[in-house]
């Protein structure tokens, strides 16, 4: 089969394991991404297979409609909310999503963003590059209130290490995620104004979907302390258009740690929030890392051979 890999922004899958799963296959990956529908269309023209990781390339029907060579998609995850999968379904394109890391990469980036913006790390860093010698103060996070919004595995993670930092650990999030915070010993805020406004520190890790876009209004973010500190490792889509970069240039919340964006990749700096002092970005980095990138990888390869040997495995009608 011919298999197109895209968005390997770093070149990595020629040096994973997941490559050699494909040998004797035609494979060809492409770094930089495909910035309009018909350059998609005319990057992946002739290809039988697309390996798409994560969500960072949506697959909409004119896309779909538009390579007639398609025959199988291979989606790292079980998201597939970027892909038209009924104009899949309709043209017989098998498209198959399944796999994936655990959840500690992306709780380790969301408490590195923590750390980042309490200490003001990356400030003092360019500082001292400038030839100055501390130029904040910081602030500990022992004793203060760590609001963990949605109990899922990727928020248990966070929530431990904060119990771990001595923190006192507060969760938020629908009945079946509170049931699990409840169960794992950690306290449910009293309502959700509570939450917002008697928090130091939130992280959110809510997957988005048509129920959760937008979740986080302006009005939540206003009750946030001025010295307190939003983490957004999930996705941009969680909270209401403009209310973050509104809400931060008024000073409720006081910082933000974000790495995720309505709009990805994010270059040539720019982006709002890019512009703002009291905010720490990466470049979604939450699952960038060896390990995740193997396992995500390896699903992807073994969906596409078990396509190829006639028993498709993760399908999604």
């Amino acid at each position: 089969m011919r298999i197109a890999v895209i968005d390997d922004y770093q070149n990595a899958f020629s040096s994973l394991d997941a490559a050699a799963k494909l040998k004797g296959h035609e494979v060809k990956t492409f770094a930089a991404p495909a910035t309009t529908e018909q350059a998609l269309i005319d990057m992946l023209k002739g290809f039988e297979a697309v390996v798409l990781i994560q969500q960072r390339t949506a697959m909409p029907r004119k896309v779909i409609e538009g390579l007639p060579d398609l025959k199988m998609i291979s989606q790292t995850g079980k998201n597939t909310a970027h892909i038209d999968v009924a104009a899949c379904n309709e043209r017989g394109i098998t498209v198959s999503a399944g796999g994936g890391g655990t959840p500690n990469a992306t709780a380790e980036i969301t408490w590195a963003l923590i750390l980042s913006a309490a200490r003001h790390i990356p400030a003092e860093v360019q500082a001292m590059k400038e030839g100055k010698w501390q130029i904040a103060i910081g602030s500990a996070l022992a004793g203060k209130t760590l609001g963990v919004y949605a109990f899922g595995k990727i928020g248990a993670v966070v929530a431990t290490v904060g119990k771990a930092f001595g923190m006192k650990v507060v969760c938020w999030g629908r009945e079946g995620s509170l049931a699990r915070a409840k169960e794992a010993g950690f306290e449910v805020a009293a309502s959700r104004e509570a939450f917002f406004s008697q928090c130091d520190v939130i992280a959110l890790h809510i997957p988005l979907n048509k129920e959760t876009q937008g979740i986080i209004k302006a009005a939540d973010l206003a009750l946030m302390k001025t010295d307190s500190i939003l983490v957004n490792t999930s996705r941009a889509g969680l909270i209401e258009d403009g209310a973050l970069v509104a809400a931060l240039k008024a000073g409720r919340p006081g910082q933000a740690g974000i790495d995720v964006y309505e709009t990805e990749p994010v270059l040539n700096g720019n982006h709002p929030l890019l512009k703002l002092p009291n905010v720490v970005c990466t470049p979604h980095l939450g699952y960038v890392e060896k390990g995740t990138y193997e396992a995500l990888y390896g699903a992807a390869a073994d969906q596409i051979l078990a396509y190829a040997a006639g028993k498709p495995i993760n399908v999604v009608k």
